[in-house]
């Protein structure tokens, strides 16, 4: 029933992460990078679209782009998160 419902944000975080994975510059496995989308996720408003082609529609490129700095910058916080967890161990 709500199967073409989803949170914009989950795409927006998830590429954010596989881009820092490809990179090279975080060596993680699944669950680590499960674990940064949960905690990014957790930081971030849900805005719940229909279809990822409806949001895209009643989007300027303006708002996009903040859209995807507001999923990085969470993201970033993550990485904080996780890392000072980490270290405390």
């Amino acid at each position: 029933m709500l199967s073409s419902i989803a949170n914009i944000y989950e795409r927006l975080v998830m590429e954010c992460i596989r881009e820092i994975l490809e990179d090279g510059a975080l060596a993680a496995d699944q669950d680590y990078a499960d674990d940064l989308a949960c905690i990014a996720l957790n930081s971030l408003p849900p805005k719940y679209v229909r279809h990822a082609v409806d949001f895209a529609a009643h989007l300027d490129d303006e708002s996009h782009k903040t859209l995807r700095i507001e999923a990085a910058d969470a993201v970033g916080k993550a990485l904080e998160t996780m890392s000072r967890r980490s270290s405390t161990r």
